[in-house]
């Protein structure tokens, strides 16, 4: 069984490119996805609410994503502790369920091909996950104005990137690199190829 991991730049089309992979039989396990339910944990929550209060969580009870990157995004002083705080908090228990999803997988449909989404897979050291990283290329311009679709400024699109690990790094550990700035029909072409190299 191969574990691919689908990594590059903010807005680049990670999970895009695991959706083309998705099409062809692959497993794809969200570490974003993860990492809400592990938000919904009570522990969690608590930890969160103990360092910045209960103005983080919803009327219903859960916890406001975008008042959490407002505190571990910030340019304050305290912003990097934050985020520092965030993902010890976090991290760990998302490896432990991906690391499960991978087992599980491997136990019930051996011989499955598994992507790993994961925006931090770099930087939260879950590389060792996998077999092959995919480099998802797309150049900045390009990827700020699909950003800002998002609602993102550009303020806050400078701000989560400079918390990733250098682009030029990521690139640099892949095993194969995508251009996913033209036409969709241009990136399948591009996973096809990548997916013919796994047989």
């Amino acid at each position: 069984m191969a574990v691919i991991g689908v990594i590059g730049g903010i807005a680049c089309g990670k999970s895009f490119v695991a959706g083309l992979f998705k099409s062809l039989g692959a497993e794809v396990i969200d570490a974003d996805r993860i990492g809400h339910e592990v938000l919904l944990e009570t522990e969690v929550r608590d930890a969160l609410v103990d360092r910045w209060g209960p103005e983080i969580l919803e009327p219903g009870g859960g916890v406001r994503r975008a008042a959490v990157a407002e505190r571990v995004f910030s340019k304050c002083p305290d912003g990097k502790g934050d985020l520092e705080f965030l993902e010890g908090l976090v991290h760990p228990r998302i490896a432990d369920r991906v690391r499960d999803r991978i087992a599980s997988i491997a136990r019930d449909r051996p011989g499955t091909v598994v992507v790993l989404d994961a925006a931090l897979l770099i930087e939260a050291e879950w590389a060792g996950f996998c077999d092959k990283l995919v480099f998802v290329d797309v150049p900045r311009e390009q990827r700020l104005a699909r950003a800002k679709t998002r609602g993102w400024s550009e303020k806050e699109f400078e701000a989560r990137e400079s918390a990733q690990a250098n682009l030029a790094l990521k690139r640099k550990q892949a095993d194969w690199v995508m251009d996913n700035s033209g036409s969709a029909e241009h990136t399948f072409a591009q996973v096809q190829q990548f997916w013919g190299t796994l047989n």
